[in-house]
Parts: C-alpha cells; structure tokens; sequence
C-alpha cells in the first residue's frame, strides 16, 4: 500500500456481492475517505440458500435476489461496477476488467465458489449444479419439461428415465433438493396429468458417504434419512459416482437410466484463484493468514467461500453465509481502524498490526427436509421436526435482504403450507435448457 496519509481518498476494491463482499461494504459506509468499488459479474445480491426453493419451484427468482445497486443506493461512498474481474496483480495493486484498471489500496477478494466435478468436468454437460439463479431457474425448467415430456411419452421406459431423478450428494443442498423434489412431485403434482402419475416418480439421492449430512452430529442424518424415506426418497449410501454420460449415472454395481442428474456433490474456486501465485487448497481456494489476508498481501484478503482457513480456536472455517458475513466484519474492522491510523500520521510501513486473528462464532448449522421437518445444531443442542423447521424459516427469513422479499417469501411459505400448492410452476423456455456454463455464476 502506498497511500499517504494526506491522500484524500483510500481505495478499496471489493470482488464479489455475496454475503461477504457486501457486508464488508456496507460496514464501511460512514468513512467519506474511502472510495470503494465493489465488482460484480451479476447486477444482483443472491440469498444462496433458498436457490433449491427456486430450482424446484417453491419461489421464483426476484424472491432470493436484490439489486445490488438498490442496497447500495444510499452509501455514497460506495460505487458498483457490473464486469468481469479477469485479472490481479497483487504486486501493483491492481485489478482489471474488461473495460479498466482499479487501483487499490485495500482488496477484498469474495469470489465465492462454482460447482465442482472432482475432477471430471466433462460430467458438467450432463449435470446441473445450484449455484446461480442461472442453474436454478434452468433447473427448474428441465424439471418441469421432464413430466410434460413423460405425459407425452411413447413408451414406459421413456417415461420411467423422465420421471428418475438422481440428486448426487447428501449434504444440506442435496437433501433439501431431494425432500423438495419429493413434495413437489408427489403432493403439488398430483391430479395434473391424465396419462401419468407423479407420485410414482422416482427420487434417488446418492451419497458416497456412509451417512447423510456428515458434518452434522450422526443421529441428525439417521432422521434425515429416515424422514426422506418416509417421503418417497430412496437414499443410496456409499455410493461414489463412476461415471456420468448422457441419460445415466453409474455408481458400484449399478447404473440408473435418468435423465434428470442434479450436482450437489461439491465446488471449488473459480480459475482466477489459480494465477495468484498464493497457496490454494485442494479445490483452488485461498490459504488465507489467520487475520484473512493472502499471505505475503498485507493488503489483500480472501474472505467467504473462496478463502481457506483453520482458525484460531482451530476451527475450519465452514462455507455458510454466517462465516462469509462474519469474515467481512472482521475485515473491515481493519480497514477502518487501519486508514484512521494512517490518516492520523501513521505510515503504512510503521503501521501497528493491531489486527487480532479470525475466530469464527459458530451459531450452528440446519437443513430442511420437507413439511414441518428439518435439522438443526446450535449452541451445542440439536433439534429436528417442528422444531427445527421453525427455526430454520425465522433464521432465513431475517437473513433475506429487502423487506420485499421477506414478505413475498412468507407468504409463499404460507400459501405452500396450507395448500401443498407451490406458485412458481410456469415454464417460460419451450424446451429443456442445457446447463448454464460453469463461468455464469454470480460471485
């Protein structure tokens, strides 16, 4: 860095308006010395956690998303950019688009993730991943084309591999897609079609794991397997995938003729991370120093789902929207306390590290599974059922941006609750989409 004290603005640079990125931003609004430009590809602020509502037709798309501008409107310190990050140059200090070079004083990288193959990315034109309003509303679509096409079907076996659907992955995302699936196919469905019968469709969740929800305490993921049982889901365990190709999944021993295949298996980093020249973990994300920044950077951090760190109370910092929320917080602590210190006198060379090291508060994790059933560990408690499914509708609803949306997303809730009747059943395409590119995704 090497704005001097009598500089009249300090730059920060912003990378992504996700949960991190945009509550670091707005933490900085009452300095008018920074001048802050905050990139994102996409125009909007997406709630991630209610895309598979989305995908499945619970919500429509405007119910999980705010335009970054509006949020931003009335921080004048603050101006948004919609374009491409497709370089940095952290040894200039220095960020380009397609359109500029930013200069920064302070950068703050929250790129968040993409869906991830293992490896296998040719799997990627069979699948769909969640991790966009573009994969959820095309998603969406090919799941509603798939019980038009099978109430037009020729033949049982065409219809039958139009009515499977494989969920790969057994995490939170994959069990509520799953449970959603479920409730969609064989309550909101029924009585719709005249040649087939929706119940009957076919919902395969694999996980390769020997239990659900892994990461959660065990008994949590025997409920949820059971409760997704009970709902009409057959859940396979130990079941890694092989092989992907066109109409097919293959795991040991079995291959599932589908042509439903939805990815909820994993993500990684998008490419950029891997020209920074700085330690990545196994799926391209940013080993970041315990203060969040790039080691090396003093200037730079990585927060959110992009960055990778065990902190210090020795905790791997988990890739929720809580975490990403929490580590734009502490960053931008430093910012300000850092710039009032410089603009006080204080060199950046002679600045005091005052910083103090991440320590991520763990208020718990929770995951819905259908009506009125839900996962939850909190405070060192776990509930499931009721319980659990309450909690999870406040804690998202007060996590939502824009009291529009919250209100629009309740009465949604409501509606779906009393009639199994969710309202965003309408296909706007005339035939299924492919998947969106993996470089569409919002940061």
């Amino acid at each position: 860095m090497t704005t001097p004290a009598n500089s009249p603005k300090f730059r920060v640079v912003i990378l992504g308006g996700g949960f991190g990125g945009l509550e670091c931003c707005r933490r900085l609004a009452d300095r008018p010395d920074l001048e802050i430009t905050l990139v994102d590809r996409q125009n909007h602020h997406l709630f991630q956690p209610l895309l598979y509502q989305v995908a499945t037709a619970g919500l429509a798309a405007p119910d999980i998303a705010q335009p970054t501008r509006a949020i931003l409107s009335d921080q004048d310190n603050a101006q948004v950019l919609m374009e491409e990050v497709q370089s940095i140059d952290l040894a200039q200090n220095s960020v380009s688009t397609p359109d500029r070079k930013l200069p920064y004083d302070y950068l703050v990288i929250a790129l968040g993730v993409q869906t991830g193959y293992f490896g296998h990315d040719e799997w990627a034109q069979y699948c769909i991943g969640l991790k966009s309003l573009a994969d959820a509303t095309t998603l969406r679509a090919n799941i509603l084309h798939a019980f038009e096409k099978a109430e037009a079907a020729e033949t049982p076996s065409d219809s039958s591999r139009l009515l499977t659907f494989v969920v790969v992955g057994g995490g939170p995302t994959g069990v509520e897609i799953a449970g959603s699936l479920a409730e969609l196919s064989k309550k909101a469905l029924r009585g719709n079609f005249r040649n087939i019968d929706p119940s009957k469709t076919k919902i395969i969740l694999l996980e390769a794991n020997s239990r659900l929800l892994h990461t959660f305490p065990e008994h949590l993921g025997e409920y949820a397997k059971a409760k997704l049982g009970e709902m009409g889901v057959e859940v396979m365990l130990n079941a890694r995938v092989e092989e992907v190709g066109e109409g097919f999944v293959r795991v040991p021993s079995v291959t599932i003729d589908t042509d439903n295949i939805i990815w909820a298996a994993g993500v990684e980093a998008p490419p950029l991370t891997r020209t920074l020249g700085c330690e990545l973990d196994h799926a391209g994300r940013i080993k970041v120093q315990n203060d969040l920044s790039i080691p090396g950077q003093s200037n730079a951090f990585a927060i959110g789902d992009i960055s990778h760190l065990v902190d210090a109370n020795n905790m791997a910092v988990p890739a929720l929207a809580p975490a990403a929320i929490q580590m734009g917080r502490h960053v931008s602590t430093i910012i300000l306390n850092e710039t009032r210190l410089m603009r006080s006198g204080h060199s950046d060379r002679s600045l005091p590290r005052l910083r103090g090291d991440f320590k991520y508060r763990d208020k718990g994790t929770m995951a819905t599974i259908g009506r009125s059933a839900a996962v939850a560990s909190t405070l060192g408690t776990t509930m499931t059922g009721l319980t659990a499914w309450v909690m999870w509708l406040l804690i998202h609803l007060i996590l939502l941006v824009g009291l529009r949306n919250r209100l629009v997303v309740l009465l949604n809730w409501i509606f779906a609750y009393v009639r199994y009747n969710p309202g965003a059943r309408i296909i706007t395409s005339t035939r299924p989409e492919p998947p969106p590119s993996r470089h569409d995704h919002t940061y």
